[in-house]
């Protein structure tokens, strides 16, 4: 058995700090700005290698067949780029929401694709691992790169960034936002001019999507309005999570504390550099 087979591999969540919709290609994609930053709050994988090449999914998600699994689709899509007859049994602790905008599934799935680069002795460097995932969702290379980054086009062209790491108290109302369904909206902005990092530093930002999301999904509404009166509520990709930043641990576990039932929600962290980075 591989030495590290045993361990529980981290997947962390991402925030967008912005999100700006400058374009759109030939091929319907919407061209992006936004900053990535990942989180403290983290899905838990344990990864079993196989001898004869079955991908099993052993903690299948509430309404996704395991085929369709991103963890699973990504140790295939390493299989047949390597040509790797090993398999692998997958174990997913989720804490994550799922359509909340916090790249769960696409952090899940780079893990996989690291972790199963070690697991089966592929020694692929972390661009490949990076074209393998990109084929999965555009979040993924952010993630298998390892570093807060600036990400231009479909969010794939990423440079690093250095970032404050302040707290933020992350809002789930429950609302699993449909991207698909934000960005056929109508009434999306998709002409934003486009911004430098020193603009995005003089905070003239904002997400694009949070004004279609709002008026989809009224929980998100009113999630946002509640999170506003303790700071500077903020979209997370296309929703439905929210997020505010607080000065420190102490006022963001305060207003957590006034988080009215059913919402969850967890004070968090940020990170420059993925839990595998250096590893």
């Amino acid at each position: 058995m591989h030495p590290e087979a045993a361990r529980a591999w981290p997947a962390p969540a991402k925030l967008n700090l912005f999100l700006h919709i400058v374009g759109r290609r030939a091929d319907g994609y919407h061209l992006l700005q936004t900053v990535f930053q990942f989180v403290d709050l983290c899905d838990t994988l344990h990864l079993t290698p196989r001898a004869d090449g079955a991908l099993r999914m052993l903690t299948p998600l509430p309404g996704v067949p395991p085929e369709q699994d991103l963890c699973v689709r990504a140790a295939r899509a390493l299989q047949v780029h390597s040509g790797c007859r090993q398999g692998v049994d997958i174990a997913l602790t989720k804490r994550v929401p799922m359509g909340g905008g916090l790249g769960g599934g696409s952090s899940d799935a780079a893990t996989v694709l690291l972790a199963l680069n070690r697991l089966w002795d592929l020694r692929l460097p972390r661009e490949a691992l990076a074209g393998i995932g990109l084929a999965l969702g555009a979040d993924v290379p952010v993630f298998i790169g390892g570093r807060a980054a600036w990400a231009e086009g479909v969010g794939e062209r990423l440079t690093p960034i250095e970032l404050d790491q302040p707290w933020y108290l992350i809002v789930d109302c429950g609302a699993a936002v449909a991207t698909a369904a934000v960005f056929g909206h109508p009434k999306l902005t998709r002409n934003t001019p486009p911004i430098t990092i020193s603009r995005f530093r003089d905070g003239t930002t904002g997400n694009d999507c949070l004004a279609v999301v709002r008026q989809l999904y009224p929980a998100v509404d009113a999630a946002y309005r509640w999170l506003s009166r303790y700071g500077r509520a903020q979209l997370s990709g296309t929703g439905g999570s929210l997020f505010a930043r607080f000065e420190g641990h102490a006022q963001a576990a305060q207003a957590l504390a006034a988080l009215p039932a059913p919402w969850r929600g967890w004070v968090v962290r940020g990170l420059n550099r993925h839990p595998l980075l250096d590893d």
